[in-house]
């Protein structure tokens, strides 16, 4: 099964503009992402999609393959899309480009449950909220899941409520932004409508989820940090300091 990873990037992010070529201990943020991704056993390439040449530039200097999308894509699963749509792969795996703490290991474990259940169309990774000020940043997606570990929903807001219960007993999880589509559905994604909650907490994946379909959530112990301002970029940079991956690179 051949297995692709694209990285979504692009200068305008409302909340950090010009994100992806921000510095993070001596690299721009999305050479680190783009190699730390590369290192994955169970990808045979990795892309970066961008609308962007002065992304572009920067990438090919540091030896990435850049594949160059339209500017009008809202949704970052969008521009993953029209990417995927030039490469023979039969699963795609979309990494935010706002996730420079993204171990091999990680990519590795969300392909995994493809390769055992042939219907499964969709994985997120998550990982346990172990902070109050994460519970209630906006940034940071919540998520909430059934028995089996499928989503049942996603809110920038701090779900499942704890009116009932101290915040250290309560499990709670965040979304991490390593997202595997089987290459179908992730075109039936953008042939699909946008719904109301998908828009109202601007959340990719509850598109899929408003037009029924399954998401599979993967738990992950990796320490991980999304950049969506300055100061989680500095609080990033404190958390990478001592990780040996960066010797890998």
């Amino acid at each position: 099964m051949k297995t692709i990873a694209i990285i979504p990037a692009r200068m305008g992010s409302s909340r950090f503009p010009g994100k992806p070529l921000a510095k993070l201990l001596g690299r721009t943020m999305i050479e680190h992402i783009y190699k730390r991704v590369a290192l994955s056993n169970s990808l045979d390439a990795t892309y970066i999609a961008t609308c962007d040449e002065e992304i572009q530039r920067v990438a090919q200097d540091f030896g990435a393959i850049v594949i160059m999308t339209a500017n009008t894509h809202e949704r970052a699963s969008d521009r993953v899309a029209e990417a995927a749509a030039k490469i023979d792969a039969e699963l795609v795996v979309m990494v935010q480009g706002d996730e420079p703490m993204t171990h091999p290991e990680m990519i590795d474990a969300a392909v995994a449950p493809f390769l055992e259940d042939r219907h499964l169309g969709c994985v997120n990774l998550v990982r346990i909220i172990d902070n109050e000020a994460d519970f209630y940043d906006t940034n940071t997606i919540k998520v909430v899941m059934n028995q089996q570990g499928d989503a049942l929903y996603m809110s920038r807001q701090p779900i499942p409520t704890r009116t009932r219960t101290d915040f250290m007993q309560t499990s709670v999880y965040k979304q991490v932004c390593i997202i595997p589509f089987r290459r179908a559905i992730l075109f039936e994604y953008t042939r699909l409508p946008p719904t109301p909650l998908e828009q109202m907490e601007s959340v990719d994946m509850l598109r899929l989820l408003e037009h029924g379909y399954r998401i599979k959530m993967v738990k992950t112990e990796f320490i991980t940090q999304a950049v969506d301002t300055e100061a989680d970029l500095a609080r990033v940079a404190k958390l990478m300091e001592l990780d040996p991956l960066l010797a890998s690179y």
